[in-house]
């Protein structure tokens, strides 16, 4: 499975599974990023705001040293909300930051703009505490910034990140360059089909982030995932990262343990009647009212998601 590919809009081949580095702890993350692509991995998650892109170049640069090829790897990265209104120069600094010339795909983190002149980098805030927004802009606007990067050659590709259904159909009339992927948080407990579906039916590639939910959470004592492990004698961990491949769907496993980032390789075949099961324990929350998103910043924004609006 860590050699899969799917075929973006782009032409581009882009790995099932990839190593996720946001959270991942400080002065772990070069380790990390080195074993992921020693044991096989080819797609390297990142982005400006996790604040350890240094550290995911240094682990770049030791697999390049070991014999590892730049062009044999897919790194993505991120621009920050601070950065929606200044997207080359979001790049720039990830690429100095990962001492790369370029990166595969370049998404937009989330659809938004933090105030760029505010008391902080990555997260101002305003006197009361909370998130330093400038409402009146327009996401469109930044996407417009995105399509002229193709120009730049810095990055091959770009997409989105954290996009409902109802912003999709904001940007897509607007859109020059159709977006190559959409990075959504997805799992059994937050299918988001809505927004699978329309990606699908416009050639937008799905990246799904905390496939797991929360590490330790319900999904892994969920029935059926529990049910489908005990089946195929592997964790129930090894089963939620799978269900994303049959979705055609590329799933980030985020991880600083070795021996973790190496298990979490080793995908399997769900078989049709596995499949049922996860989809049905799907619709069965969607109809309770009763589906799980673990990722939500405070942003005080209606991002158009049905379970948050």
């Amino acid at each position: 499975m860590a050699n899969k590919t799917f075929k973006l809009n782009t032409g581009q081949n882009i790995p099932a599974i990839g190593l996720g580095t946001w959270q991942s702890e400080p002065g772990k993350v070069k380790e990390a990023v080195a074993h992921a692509l020693k044991v096989g991995y080819r797609l390297i998650d990142c982005a400006y705001c996790y604040a350890n892109e240094e550290e995911v170049g240094q682990g770049l640069a030791e697999a390049f040293a070991a014999g590892v090829k730049r062009e044999d790897i897919f790194v993505v990265s991120k621009v920050w909300a601070t950065y929606t209104t200044r997207c080359e120069l979001g790049l720039q600094k990830s690429l100095e930051k990962l001492g790369l010339d370029y990166v595969d795909l370049y998404l937009v983190h989330w659809p938004l703009l933090m105030n760029p002149e505010g008391n902080d980098d990555r997260f101002p805030k305003l006197p009361n505490g909370e998130r330093d927004i400038i409402r009146s802009h327009n996401h469109v606007d930044t996407w417009k910034q995105m399509e002229k990067l193709l120009e730049t050659g810095k990055t091959k590709a770009i997409g989105v990140s954290n996009y409902s259904k109802r912003y999709l159909e904001e940007l897509l009339p607007h859109a020059t360059v159709i977006p190559a992927v959409n990075q959504i948080e997805n799992h059994p407990a937050l299918p988001q089909q809505e927004i699978v579906d329309l990606c699908k039916e416009k050639g937008i590639h799905i990246m799904a982030y905390s496939p797991l939910g929360s590490t330790g959470g319900p999904l892994f004592t969920a029935e059926p995932v529990v049910k489908i492990a005990e089946k195929h004698g592997v964790k129930p961990s090894a089963v939620l990262l799978s269900y994303h491949i049959p979705r055609g769907t590329t799933v980030l496993a985020k991880s600083v343990t070795p021996e973790r980032i190496t298990e979490n390789l080793n995908l399997i075949d769900l078989d049709a009647e596995d499949i049922t099961l996860l989809n049905d324990y799907s619709d069965k929350l969607t109809k309770e009212g009763k589906l799980q998103r673990f990722v939500y910043p405070p942003f005080g924004v209606d991002f158009g998601f049905p379970d948050k609006s």
